[in-house]
C-alpha cells in the first residue's frame, strides 16, 4: 500500500466559452470520416483543474491559508488566459494554461488539468445557391464530445514536464438494429438469459487514448494529431462492418482499426455499456420490425485496452484483419 499522500484540491464546471478560435488544420484524412479539421469558431470547454504542492500542507493541518490561491482565482485565471490561448487543439489549451498556473504561482509544484470539449454544431441557411454554412448560429450538441487530461509536475531542475496524458471520445451511444449476436456462453443453474444470433445492439462508449509522444497531442503541426472525431467515426463504421457476436469482439475490432490508422497512439482504451433495448413485440405483421423497451438496470460493461503490440500480433495470425484502404 503506498504511503504517499493525497493532497490537492481545484475547481470544477469551470464553463469557457471562445469564439473565434484558432482553426483545425492540416488533418489527414482516413476512408472512415469525413472530419478534416474544424472551424473553432466556438472553442468552449467544461474545465476541471487539480492543484498540488507540499506548501498548501498548512491549509490542511493548521488552517494557514497564506499560500492558498483561491479556486475562484483559478476560475478567473483560466478564463482570462484563454483569450491567450492561439493554439487549436483541447489538449494544447490545457498545456498552455497549465503552464501559466507554474510560472505563475510557485507554490504549486502540479497540475491536473481535464477539459470537456463542449460540441456546438454548424447550421445551415438558404445562400443564393442553395443552402450554405451560417457561420453564425450554432446548435448546441448534447451528443458525443472531446475529452482530455493532462497532468504537468515541476521538475527539480525548475521545468515544467508532461508526465501523463489521457485523450478521448466521451459518451457516444451507438445503436445497430440487427446484425449482432450473443451465444455460446457459459449455461448453468444461473442462467436465464437466451442466446441470440440477431439482435439489436445498443451500447454507451468511452474510448481513450495516448499517444507515443506526447507532443503530437498539443497541436495539428506534426500532422500526428488524432480528431476524436475521426475515433468516432471509426467506431460506428467497424459496428456497421462487423457482424460481432459481442461486445468485448466490437470494441477489439474497432481498437484494431484505430492503432492500424493511427500508428502515433501507443494505447487505446475502451469503457463500454450494454443498453440493448427489452423486446416486447417478437414480430410486427408485414413488416421485420420488432418493438422494444428501455433495458431495466442492472447493465453489463466492458474494460478492454489494446497496445500496437496488439495490432502487430493480430497481423501476425490468420485472421481477417481491417482494410488497408485509402
Amino acid at each position: 500500500m503506498s504511503k504517499e499522500r493525497v493532497m490537492y484540491y481545484g475547481k470544477g464546471d469551470v464553463l469557457v466559452y471562445r469564439t473565434f478560435g484558432e482553426p483545425m488544420k492540416g488533418i489527414a484524412k482516413i476512408p472512415e470520416s469525413a472530419f478534416t479539421g474544424d472551424d473553432n469558431v466556438i472553442f468552449a470547454h467544461n474545465i476541471k483543474i487539480a492543484v498540488q504542492g507540499e506548501q498548501f500542507l498548512a491549509s490542511f493541518t493548521e488552517g494557514d491559508n497564506t499560500k492558498v490561491v483561491a479556486t475562484d482565482s483559478m476560475k478567473n485565471f483560466i478564463l482570462r488566459h484563454a483569450a491567450e490561448f492561439d493554439g487549436d487543439t483541447t489538449e494544447g489549451f490545457l498545456e498552455f494554461v497549465s503552464r501559466r498556473f507554474l510560472e505563475t504561482y510557485p507554490q504549486m509544484t502540479g497540475i491536473i488539468l481535464t477539459g470537456d470539449r463542449i460540441p456546438f454544431l454548424g447550421l445551415q441557411v438558404p445562400g443564393a445557391s442553395g443552402l450554405t454554412d451560417s457561420g453564425l448560429v450554432y446548435r448546441y450538441s448534447h451528443n458525443d464530445h472531446p475529452t482530455a487530461t493532462l497532468e504537468i509536475v515541476r521538475s527539480e531542475d525548475g521545468e515544467a514536464d508532461i508526465v501523463s496524458h489521457r485523450c478521448g471520445l466521451a459518451d457516444l451511444q451507438l445503436i445497430k438494429v440487427k446484425g449482432s449476436g450473443f451465444a455460446n456462453f457459459v449455461r448453468d443453474e444461473y442462467t436465464t438469459l437466451p442466446e441470440t444470433y440477431d439482435r439489436p445492439l445498443f451500447i454507451y462508449l468511452d474510448i481513450h487514448w495516448k499517444y507515443s509522444d506526447v507532443e503530437d497531442s498539443l497541436s495539428t503541426d506534426s500532422g500526428k494529431y488524432v480528431p476524436a472525431e475521426q475515433i468516432r467515426d471509426i467506431a460506428h463504421t467497424m459496428f456497421h462492418e462487423k457482424n460481432s457476436p459481442s461486445i468485448q469482439n466490437l470494441i477489439y475490432y474497432i481498437g484494431l482499426r484505430i492503432l492500424e490508422r493511427f500508428p502515433q497512439l501507443a494505447e487505446v482504451q475502451f469503457e463500454s455499456n450494454n443498453r440493448t433495448w427489452e423486446t416486447v413485440v417478437e414480430h410486427v405483421p408485414g413488416s421485420e420490425g420488432r418493438v422494444y423497451t428501455e433495458p431495466r438496470p442492472p447493465y453489463g460493461f466492458q474494460g478492454f485496452s489494446m497496445t500496437q503490440e496488439d495490432l502487430a500480433a493480430a497481423r501476425s495470425g490468420d485472421k481477417t484483419l481491417v482494410q488497408s484502404e485509402g
